[in-house]
């Protein structure tokens, strides 16, 4: 399939599975040396019961197929995913775009401080490191950094 076919719309109870899959194989793939602090069936569960009915998600498809998720909750993005044989193709691009639309008050996200690859995601997108910790403050136990967006006035 080609990205000319991508739609991103906003996600339903339904996409709970999907979403699950692409969060876990972009987990996987993007972040081999962390250690997930839950089990494929307990992320498929948040999602399936937490996340898509509670939380402003949204999915990028491709024909019948997910191919990336975002999570928006308050100024907070939450999660942003692509499943990795769609990355570098402009998804995450147009994710972000609209998160800083949804949110254009600003917008604020951790990622791990070993996640090289999103820091300059996100710092290509005008996000700016304001904190970063020794990872006693996630599940995972795994340092990470706290990154601000404020649109320019």
């Amino acid at each position: 399939m080609e990205i000319d076919t991508l739609v991103i719309r906003r996600g339903v109870d339904s996409d709970a599975s999907a979403v699950a899959d692409v969060w876990l194989r972009s987990f996987a793939a993007a972040l081999p040396s962390v250690h997930r602090a839950h089990t494929d069936q307990q992320v498929r569960a948040w999602f399936r019961d937490t996340i898509l009915p509670t939380h402003e998600t949204w999915v990028a498809t491709v024909g019948d197929s997910v191919v990336g998720m975002m999570v928006l909750h308050g100024g907070e993005l939450g999660q942003l995913y692509l499943d990795p044989p769609w990355r570098g193709r402009g998804i995450g691009d147009r994710l972000v775009k609209l998160a800083k639309k949804r949110c254009p008050a600003g917008l604020a996200l951790w990622t791990f401080q070993v996640n090289g690859p999103a820091q300059r995601f996100y710092e290509r997108h005008g996000f700016v490191a304001v904190e970063r910790t020794d990872g006693r403050g996630n599940e995972e136990h795994e340092p990470d950094i706290r990154f601000i967006w404020r649109p320019e006035n």
